[in-house]
């Protein structure tokens, strides 16, 4: 009986083993079958998040390929702008040159007519402006090289962001094709998907903010230009018009002299026409005056109670006297005419002489002076 017993606890033992290992491999069944369907999905899961994430690449590089571009065209208008404000600094030069080239052709001028006229003024704003123009360009020029110099920068950044989006994407395409026997390594993350993000937002950022800044500039400077290149033809135009005015007025005065002159010499003739007539007046009426002396001198002998002045002497002797004195006063008035002669000769040749430096010499360098638009 206890035997039976025995048995029997024994069977109903290996039993329970023979269940509970059962139990354990359909268990293990279960758990391998959910484990391989996990990983299936997680390996799913991982390639959608990686086919994601290689279209967030292409998203970006497509932004950051269209942000470089537009600053590889800003950086080559804005070298435009460059290149144009380089030529029309150069080009102030020659009108600087030639402004301070009259003012000292001017300077040659005969001390009387060495006066600060209304020529000199207009020159000397001439030069005021084109220098004014110098300073402000060569300050424009440093403004542009420091922004070029950013906007190259940033280009620079954006190429090496936008080389290593290509090369993220080219890994997330390898990742996406791999399977479970591929070997290669897992690469460890440097930076999370949010520091990822802003470090392309800080470039785009960047990057939009130098665009800006160089259209500014752009703007800027092509207004300065078609400023600068206005005001100093409006100061070319008053200075020309100066120059014009004065020629005009040399001219005129000129030719007021040379009327006056005309007049003196004609005056002048007539004046030595006269003394020459007073003097053989004089001439011929210098018998009967030693005439008139001779009896004078003898009548003079007459006692003292009889002496008397003739009147035919007295008339005679007042006549000769006013003929002298005519001709004492129509020497000094010829002297007068010549002095009057030379001094306008004189004034005309100062006259000819500012005309020549006004209207030949500074219009010879003035002339081939073409104020172009910058």
């Amino acid at each position: 009986m206890s035997t039976k017993q025995g048995d029997g606890s024994n069977l109903e033992n290996m039993e329970f083993m023979r269940n509970h290992s059962e139990l354990f491999r359909a268990e293990c069944v279960r758990l391998i079958t959910d484990t391989d369907t996990s990983c299936k999905r997680m390996q799913n899961d991982d390639s959608k998040r990686l086919g994601q994430r290689v279209r967030d690449i292409q998203f970006v590089k497509k932004e950051l390929e269209m942000k470089l571009g537009e600053i590889v065209v800003e950086i080559e208008l804005l070298e435009t702008s460059q290149s144009r404000e380089a030529n029309a600094l150069e080009a102030c030069k020659e009108p600087l040159r030639v402004t301070v080239l009259c003012l000292e052709e001017r300077m040659k001028r005969f001390p009387s007519e060495r006066r600060h006229d209304e020529v000199d003024r207009e020159l000397l704003k001439e030069t005021e402006v084109i220098q004014a123009a110098t300073l402000l360009l060569q300050t424009v020029a440093e403004q542009i090289a420091e922004q070029l110099r950013l906007n190259r920068s940033i280009q620079h950044q954006l190429e090496q962001d936008l080389q290593e989006k290509s090369e993220a994407q080219c890994i997330d395409n390898s990742c996406v094709l791999m399977t479970t026997r591929s070997t290669d390594n897992p690469l460890s993350l440097s930076v999370t998907p949010e520091q990822w993000e802003n470090i392309t937002d800080i470039n785009m950022a960047k990057a939009e903010q130098q665009k800006a800044d160089s259209m500014a500039l752009r703007a800027m400077v092509e207004s300065l230009l078609e400023q600068m290149a206005a005001d100093m033809k409006k100061q070319a135009r008053a200075t020309a018009a100066a120059l014009q005015l004065n020629v005009w007025e040399i001219k005129a005065a000129r030719s007021q002299m040379t009327e006056q002159l005309a007049t003196i010499l004609c005056e002048l003739s007539s004046q030595q026409q006269v003394r020459g007539d007073l003097q053989t007046a004089v001439s011929e009426n210098q018998c009967v005056l030693g005439l008139a002396q001779a009896r004078l001198a003898l009548r003079l002998q007459r006692p003292s109670k009889e002496q008397c002045l003739d009147p035919a002497q007295c008339q005679l002797l007042t006549e000769v006297q006013q003929l002298r004195e005519a001709v004492a006063q129509s020497e000094e008035e010829q002297r007068a005419l010549v002095r009057c002669q030379r001094e306008l000769q004189a004034n005309m040749e100062l006259k000819t002489s500012s005309l020549y430096i006004d209207e030949v010499v500074c219009a010879r360098h003035r002339d081939p002076l073409i104020m172009l638009s910058f």
